[in-house]
């Protein structure tokens, strides 16, 4: 059993696939915009085309003729992928969840108003003018966001009028494609957020990976840590949510399911809102390489999108990430490291640099984790996964 599969994406998500599917035999071709990004480094072989282009995707499809398609990144032109499907090749999860979830309207009216899952009060905007009406009918704080980005990219928080114009200039520069529409949600007065890792698969039941708790600054997360204490309830309740809108979208692979959480205060039962869900890993769920779990959430991809079965998600031990970011004022420029050695001399500690071939402001290039035991406190290990993080210098090479 040895399929071609064409990654389309190539960062540090798509560089822990290709990695996974290869040590399943399979042949991986990798692309992206950019030469030398991180997933081509392990491929098989690359390709480097816009993938907003629908003609260029075609031919990158009749060049590799592959088996199996594997979008890693929100930037594709996903009308063409149920023309692939038709022809026999597999969209994973599936067309329709990748057409869906690559823009936010799509996948908020299918929670929303099709399943009928809680979400924060949102509005749609495609001028300024459109904006302030959606402002007013939401209320103030609310959330902008593009209807189409990644990584937080175009995310800002209105406070007061002032702030409006500001968020959509900033919404449409974070936009991806050529989609100029933003949505904007009620801010919710949430207690923490979750990332659900959802497992799909053709032939076996859906099943969950323990909680992970993140925290976000400028719309990325900064750390993650698995297992995210929850109580059981509502936790019984995001999977219960989980499992109704990737059973609408259709498909297999690993999902990821994003809730804010209200915790039950004063006989209060406490309330599940449902944020967003991308299908593939995500990048909160880089904290599964610390060995949380029996398979990392690459491996949980790679074995679904195979129809490899996977019975249980045992949780091993309890984890923690934090990212290396490059400081606010580098200058742009291949990258150079510094203290690494630093930060691999902590016990039960790991790290990882990706291997971006060029370094910019805020730029994420590489993660940090932390392990122990399932009864050690994952507060205890964020600190020591952001220690480990904080003596990694970026830079940029002379």
């Amino acid at each position: 059993m040895k399929k071609k599969i064409v990654l389309l994406g190539s960062g540090e998500l798509g560089k822990e696939v290709a990695i996974s599917l290869q040590r399943l035999g399979q042949h991986v071709v990798a692309v992206d915009a950019y030469e030398g990004a991180p997933a081509m480094q392990v491929a098989d072989e690359f390709e480097v085309i816009n993938m907003l282009d629908g003609d260029a995707l075609d031919e990158l499809m009749a060049k590799h003729n592959p088996d199996i398609v594997v979008p890693e990144v929100e930037s594709i032109r996903t009308e063409r992928f149920y023309d692939y499907e038709a022809q026999g090749i597999q969209v994973v999860p599936s067309a329709k969840a990748a057409q869906f979830t690559m823009n936010r309207r799509a996948i908020r009216d299918l929670a929303a108003q099709d399943l009928g899952l809680k979400t924060a009060p949102y509005r749609y905007a495609t001028t300024l003018d459109e904006l302030k009406e959606g402002v007013q009918a939401v209320g103030m704080p609310c959330v902008v966001k593009p209807l189409m980005s990644s990584s937080g990219k175009g995310q800002s928080v209105i406070r007061t009028a002032s702030d409006i114009e500001t968020a959509w200039a900033y919404g449409l520069e974070g936009s991806r494609g050529d989609l100029a529409e933003v949505i904007v949600e009620a801010f919710i007065d949430f207690d923490y957020e979750i990332t659900l890792l959802t497992l799909t698969q053709n032939q076996g039941e859906t099943l969950f990976c323990p909680p992970i708790g993140h925290r976000q600054e400028r719309g990325d997360y900064q750390e993650s840590w698995q297992p995210a204490a929850m109580e059981p309830g509502l936790l019984a309740e995001a999977q219960s949510m989980a499992a109704s809108v990737t059973s609408a979208l259709g498909g297999q692979g690993i999902w990821g399911v994003e809730f804010f959480i209200q915790s039950g205060h004063n006989g209060s039962p406490g309330a599940v809102y449902f944020s967003e869900l991308s299908p593939r890993p995500h990048d909160t769920g880089m904290v599964t390489l610390a060995g949380t779990q029996n398979f990392s959430e690459f491996e949980l991809h790679a074995r679904a999108i195979l129809g490899l079965p996977v019975f249980e998600i045992e949780h091993h031990r309890n984890g923690a990430s934090a990212v290396v970011l490059a400081p606010s004022d580098v200058k742009a420029g291949q990258p150079l490291f510094s203290g690494v050695l630093n930060a691999a001399s902590s016990p039960q500690t790991d790290l990882r640099l990706f291997g971006k071939p060029s370094v910019r402001p805020y730029r994420r290039m590489g993660v940090t984790l932390a392990y122990g035991s399932t009864s050690e406190d994952v507060h205890g290990l964020v600190e020591r996964a952001k220690k480990a993080a904080s003596e990694i210098k970026v830079s940029t090479q002379p």
